[in-house]
């Protein structure tokens, strides 16, 4: 699977005079991953090989298709070989328990799904805004401001595949308190990386996740905010702006949106209350 997540290349680097050097470079994996639902399709997404349980765990609470990991009976690799009879590891196949609360009827996503997007294939704006079995705690006084600004270069020093393709974004789940990131998961898809790092909490029944922080390296948008939301996860801290639409989601579903999170300054766009001065 290594090979797969950072892939040798060749590269030719020109300036404005020509041709200037030739040698080794280093990708970003991107492969198609197919999820199906007690063997029927539910959405193919493109991602970095890597973590795929925790992909398909973290988009499958996102989508409320389950709340807990019990509803998963069985998740595995079997079902994806190529005209060789090998195995791809690019289709993933879960067994749903019978008291699983989806997909319903006519929400299976059956589009591509691009390493950009993270909502694409869902059939309508109101099958979107799901209801959480997580809610989020009311707004308090959570994490100190000198906490939240220094988020972006703790997680800059976990990521890893960046510092190996620089064509990755990154997710982290910090404790509000303070310390050590719970998770760190890479990937070419922002919403790919943040559903791995809810997939792990998923998988370890860590939900509710009121006292911690989502870091992310992109900006923050609806996707996002929504994916915090299902989690129970406070505060969204991104170092890019976010969109109108994540700030208005925020504010509904009652979680903090953090942007423009960068060299020691942050704007704080929702439920400010939640970020002290200590």
């Amino acid at each position: 699977m290594a090979a797969r997540i950072i892939v040798p290349a060749r590269v030719r680097t020109f300036d404005a005079h020509g041709e200037v050097a030739a040698g080794p470079d280093r990708l970003a994996g991107e492969e198609p991953l197919e999820v199906r639902l007690n063997g029927e399709q539910f959405t193919v997404t493109m991602r970095t090989p890597g973590d795929d349980f925790e992909l398909v765990t973290g988009l499958l609470l996102s989508e409320a298709v389950i709340t807990r990991i019990s509803h998963v009976v069985k998740m595995d690799y079997r079902s994806g070989v190529d005209q060789d009879g090998h195995r791809t590891y690019n289709v993933v196949d879960v067994r749903l328990a019978p008291d699983a609360p989806g997909p319903q009827r006519g929400e299976q996503r059956q589009v591509f799904t691009s390493s950009s997007c993270g909502v694409c294939g869902t059939p309508s704006l109101d099958s979107v805004l799901k209801p959480s079995a997580h809610p989020v705690a009311p707004s308090l006084p959570l994490v100190a401001a000198a906490r939240i600004v220094a988020l972006p270069d703790e997680l800059r020093e976990h990521q890893r595949v960046f510092d190996a393709t620089g064509g990755v974004h990154a997710a982290a789940l910090f404790p509000a308190a303070g310390g050590e990131p719970l998770v760190v998961r890479e990937d070419v898809g922002r919403h790919n990386a943040v559903d791995k790092v809810i997939g792990w909490a998923v998988q370890r029944e860590l939900l509710p996740l009121g006292d911690t922080v989502l870091q992310v390296s992109a900006r923050g948008s609806f996707e996002l905010v929504s994916k915090a939301a299902m989690a129970g996860i406070p505060v969204l801290s991104a170092v890019s702006a976010p969109s109108a639409l994540a700030v208005e989601h925020g504010r509904q579903r009652g979680v903090t949106v953090v942007g423009f999170n960068r060299r020691g300054t942050c704007n704080v766009y929702t439920h400010p209350e939640r970020i002290t001065g200590d």
